[in-house]
């Protein structure tokens, strides 16, 4: 993949305020802003900011570190794969109220979304990710030091060979907005290690 070059970064829905500099993105949400499709709530919402650069490498990955200091229910920010309004993945942790919040993912193929969460405290504020890549399949990794990184889905996208475009986000779907603050951003080889099936 070569050296992580944020002059490849591109936006989609630009946010009013953000800074963008080689070693950290900050995003200003703003009210009413997400992304979901169909799915249970019924509601189609495609108008959360995510800055974006795109590959047709197969085999990589792409880790950060989000920091934040959401304080509204659905407050979000995280990892995003976005193809086209109904074709995508993020992963982020959703502030949920003062007892906690939700790590997870959704995961949304040919117009409908998924939702896989766990729980986990609201006084956690900060979370580094690492999205792999290998084809059209997918890995998404958290941690909470950089270090150890734990698995939290493996999933294939239907849109999602060949180019794709994938970056960060972050958005407040309720009347809300905070800072959300991306650093430690490194792109390199797959830290996914390959399977044969027998």
């Amino acid at each position: 993949m070569g050296k992580f070059d944020i002059n490849s970064f591109k936006w989609i829905y630009e946010p009013k305020k953000s800074i963008v500099t080689s070693d950290k993105i900050v995003i200003v949400t703003e009210p009413n802003t997400d992304f979901w499709q169909r799915t249970y709530y019924g509601f189609r919402n495609d108008n959360a900011p995510a800055l974006l650069t795109e590959t047709i490498e197969e085999e990589f990955s792409f880790t950060v570190k989000a920091e934040f200091n959401s304080k509204t229910m659905y407050d979000q920010c995280g990892v995003i794969i976005y193809q086209d309004s109904e074709n995508w993945f993020k992963a982020s942790i959703e502030y949920e109220n003062n007892l906690y919040q939700r790590l997870g993912s959704v995961v949304t193929n040919r117009g409908y979304s998924d939702w896989a969460t766990t729980d986990i405290d609201s006084n956690i504020k900060s979370m580094h990710y690492r999205l792999s890549r290998r084809g059209s399949d997918y890995c998404i990794e958290n941690s909470s030091d950089g270090i150890t990184f734990k698995q939290m889905r493996i999933f294939h996208l239907f849109e999602g060979g060949g180019s794709i475009r994938f970056g960060v986000y972050a958005c407040s779907p309720m009347e809300s907005s905070f800072d959300a603050i991306f650093t430690k951003m490194n792109i390199s080889e797959c830290m996914w290690g390959s399977h044969t099936a027998e």
